[in-house]
């Protein structure tokens, strides 16, 4: 299939994990894919070798989404590289556990900037390049707790369950320059996390086993795809029944 073929996205945080998986994702249903990390890795090398290996076309893009003129320049890097910017995705996180009486008001800043803010500056960024696209789609990635609730991540949950606001005002925002906005949120996803599996959950879904990060971003594809223009404002659960919302 090639339904995303002529499009341009780009995904924050796609260096590993939901975010490469995402990032493949758009690049085999046809879109060149901006891949983006805070910082140059192997990792962000990786996910782009893998793009291109496997046909499709891809470029790194180091920035720091909480500083609006490296947005800037990210954004304007990848129109000039592909031509127009017809897909975001906002990916960029950091998922961290620590007691409440623990977090200082930095750490509540880093992780609420990181997910909010930098959703809201690379949506406003982006937003005059997805007008003339004629049909965007913007894409946040959300997370299970900031639904549920969970102990020792209430910057984190906080952030989440802000950005699940932000879709929905987005998304009336928005709608009449026909670009979609919607939110994907996985749930207990087999990823690689260097502080470990984390605390809160203990116990797998109804459907027994944990998700993928390819589950997560064939949702996010199919978002961005043809067939998904009546959908905006929505927050899709991939979490296999563990939460019902």
């Amino acid at each position: 299939m090639s339904e995303l073929a002529g499009q341009v996205a780009l995904v924050t945080g796609g260096a590993r994990n939901i975010g490469r998986a995402i990032a493949r994702a758009l690049a085999a249903g046809g879109a060149s894919v901006a891949v983006n990390a805070r910082s140059q890795s192997d990792d962000l090398a990786q996910t782009v070798q893998l793009i291109e290996g496997a046909g499709g076309h891809a470029m790194a893009v180091v920035a720091d989404v909480t500083d609006a003129s490296s947005v800037k320049r990210m954004v304007d890097a990848a129109v000039e590289r592909f031509g127009r910017l017809d897909i975001l995705v906002n990916n960029a996180a950091v998922r961290i556990e620590q007691p409440f009486d623990a977090i200082t008001l930095d750490d509540w800043h880093r992780i609420v900037s990181i997910v909010l803010d930098g959703a809201f500056l690379c949506s406003q960024v982006a937003l005059p390049h997805l007008r003339r696209a004629g049909r965007g789609s913007i894409v946040n990635i959300g997370g299970e707790t900031g639904h549920t609730g969970a102990t020792r991540r209430a910057h984190v949950v906080t952030a989440k369950a802000g950005l699940a606001g932000f879709t929905k005002a987005l998304a009336l925002d928005l709608a009449p320059d026909a670009i979609t906005v919607n939110c994907v949120v996985p749930g207990h996803i087999a990823t690689v996390r260097a502080a470990g599996q984390p605390g809160h959950r203990r116990e797998l879904p109804p459907v027994g086993r944990q998700g993928t990060p390819e589950e997560v971003a064939a949702m996010v594809r199919m978002l961005c795809g043809p067939d998904a223009r009546y959908i905006t404002g929505q927050s899709m659960h991939v979490n296999g029944g563990n939460f019902l919302g």
